[in-house]
């Protein structure tokens, strides 16, 4: 899989799709489908991953908050994936992947990975050295930790009763060229 977004189509899974990151006022809707179809995420977290697209589409760049989806073709035509990244301020080259979300029914066949991969590409780019995700240590959250693991995450931090009791915030990190 390349790191760069190419203009020709994608078969993920025999799902023919396209990769964006042009934001759409749709995709605030769009966001609260894929969230809420994972199971993973509560109310506030939910709204939290609109605001983003919301804060990106009233501010624009100036955001900070960048994102690519993942849309299938017609006839189903909906976007089924996104992530979300951003630099995070006062630092130089370490961006923030806030969200890679994919809906429910198109789990397990490699749209997360391709996310994932296209967003490290865009963020080498935007001059990203390194890229941070956080999660959390709930044991419903061990295929996330093993997915980031997996494509060269390391952990480097917990945080213990960070989100809640019995719930810590680990941090990743991966070093990008």
């Amino acid at each position: 899989m390349s790191a760069m977004i190419s203009p020709s189509r994608l078969t993920i899974g025999g799902i023919p799709v396209s990769l964006r990151e042009q934001v759409r006022p749709e995709d605030a809707a769009t966001v609260r489908r894929i969230t809420e179809s994972s199971g993973f995420f509560s109310a506030p977290e939910i709204d939290m991953a609109v605001e983003l697209v919301q804060a990106r589409l009233t501010q624009g760049i100036a955001s900070g908050y960048h994102f690519l989806f993942a849309d299938t073709e017609a006839p189903i035509g909906e976007s089924i994936g996104y992530g979300c990244f951003g630099p995070i301020p006062c630092t130089q080259g370490s961006f923030d992947l806030y969200w890679i979300a994919v809906h429910d029914r198109y789990r397990g066949i490699g749209l997360g990975k391709l996310l994932l991969a296209e967003s490290e590409g865009i963020i080498r780019r935007m001059g990203g050295s390194r890229i941070y995700v956080e999660t959390s240590s709930r044991s419903q959250y061990e295929p996330t930790r093993a997915f980031y693991t997996r494509r060269g995450y390391r952990q480097v931090a917990l945080i213990p009763e960070f989100y809640a009791p019995g719930d810590g915030k680990i941090i990743y990190l991966k070093e990008v060229e």
